[in-house]
């Protein structure tokens, strides 16, 4: 079945190739020149790491692509249930609702500790992205020498509670996909447990962003959902939020930004267009740039909208 499935997405999104348990093939949404697609067909999930077309059924990707052969015959692998498997479909179905704990990969080694000589490579790693020991320490970070996060840096998330809740996985080894996600929902504020919702909060795109900033949370997407557990949690807790976002990431930041006026939250904009990013900064250099932040209000948002659709 795994071969035919395999057989219908060659004829659906064109020749792939293996990448650990997953398939990359080109995306048929934003159609970039490579393959950035990646299928795991164990987990029935897709996403595309360039525009982040995902979802958690590999059917409607077939559905929306294919060809109606395809999409029925690919219905007909969905709906096929064995008699041995039957019973287990009850447990499933009892359980699913019950919060989903996640642990940390048994391959994880802490870098807050002793740096042994396999240690070396993803410690410097850290360094050389401009993260002292108090950084590491602080965020608790450690790596995955092998295993499925084999070579990756991993960065956990704690929720206020102090439950681990999600983690990043960034290769340190110039691996083709450079994050790789848990099986958890990143529909979350990342590290809360960290956050002084009492001082003003930085908004910033990735986790690597978030430890240059002080009271930094990654949106860790492409856009913030006013439904989201994020937007929800600033406009309940947070009394001021800095934005930080790439320089050529105009739209989205001034679509954030309005959302928070909508809900009378003080917003400042901090002008990165001299950086790539803010992880590429120092701590010094990003703290400079905040205090230089300017404020934004409605009719700033505006103004915005009108020259961009009159240019």
């Amino acid at each position: 079945m795994e071969e035919r499935k395999y057989k219908i997405l060659a004829e659906t999104l064109g020749h792939s190739y293996q990448n650990g348990g997953e398939r990359l093939f080109h995306c048929p949404k934003c159609r970039h020149h490579k393959r950035k697609l990646s299928v795991n067909l164990e987990r029935n999930v897709f996403k595309c790491w360039v525009c982040e077309y995902s979802g958690a059924d590999i059917y409607r990707l077939v559905k929306r692509y294919g060809t109606r052969a395809a999409s029925a015959e690919w219905k007909q692998f969905s709906e096929v249930v064995e008699i041995s498997n039957f019973d287990k479909l009850f447990e499933v179905t009892e359980i699913e609702d019950e919060p989903v704990i996640l642990h940390l990969p048994k391959e994880f080694v802490s870098l807050t500790g002793n740096i042994t000589s396999t240690l070396v490579r993803p410690y410097n790693y850290l360094l050389n992205r401009g993260l002292t020991k108090e950084d590491i320490l602080k965020w608790k970070i450690g790596c995955c020498v092998h295993g499925p996060y084999e070579k990756r840096i991993l960065i956990p998330s704690f929720d206020e509670e102090g439950s681990l809740n999600y983690y990043i996985a960034r290769s340190y080894d110039n691996a083709y996909i450079r994050y790789k996600n848990p099986p958890a929902s990143k529909d979350l504020v990342f590290n809360e447990l960290l956050i002084d919702w009492d001082k003003p909060v930085v908004l910033v795109e990735g986790v690597f962003d978030a430890i240059k900033a002080e009271n930094a949370i990654p949106i860790l997407g492409s856009s913030l959902n006013p439904r989201s557990s994020l937007f929800q949690s600033l406009i309940k807790k947070a009394k001021k939020v800095y934005l930080a976002l790439d320089d050529d990431a105009a739209e989205k930041s001034f679509s954030i930004i309005k959302n928070l006026l909508l809900y009378d939250i003080e917003v400042m904009r901090i002008d990165t267009s001299n950086f790539e990013d803010v992880g590429e900064m120092t701590k010094d250099e990003f703290l400079y740039l905040k205090n230089a932040a300017s404020f934004v209000s409605l009719e700033d948002y505006l103004i915005y909208k009108t020259n961009t659709i009159w240019s």
